[in-house]
């Protein structure tokens, strides 16, 4: 799992993910809307890869990428034992906030 959250640490290597999610595509084309070289994809696919999170065959001199749902499910089930946490503090804030006097706050939300 550290593989796989250091792969999503990379604000590019997400935005390559979401590319994939839409389907199996070339290097070259998950390449083009950045404004980065084509090795530097390349080593980000490599990043995926060994984190499991991208499959990658070659045809000839084509590499095609496919994106791998199964290590995301994986952190999704590790983040989601804080889900209740977070449900709860955010929850406990709400409570507070309606508990509080409105008339402190002007009609653009700020004190008086």
């Amino acid at each position: 799992m550290d593989r796989v959250f250091h792969a999503l640490a990379d604000p590019t290597r997400r935005r390559l993910l979401e590319r994939l999610a839409a389907g199996e595509c070339k290097v070259g084309e998950l390449a083009e809307p950045f404004d980065i070289s084509l090795a530097a994809v390349s080593k980000h696919v490599r990043v995926l890869e060994q984190a499991g999170l991208v499959e990658r065959r070659v045809e000839g001199r084509a590499h095609y990428c496919r994106l791998q749902p199964q290590p995301l499910a994986a952190a999704e089930q590790w983040l989601s034992v804080y889900e209740g946490f977070w449900s709860q503090r955010l929850n406990a804030l709400e409570a507070a906030l309606k508990a509080e006097p409105h008339d402190k706050l002007s009609d653009e939300g700020e004190l008086k």
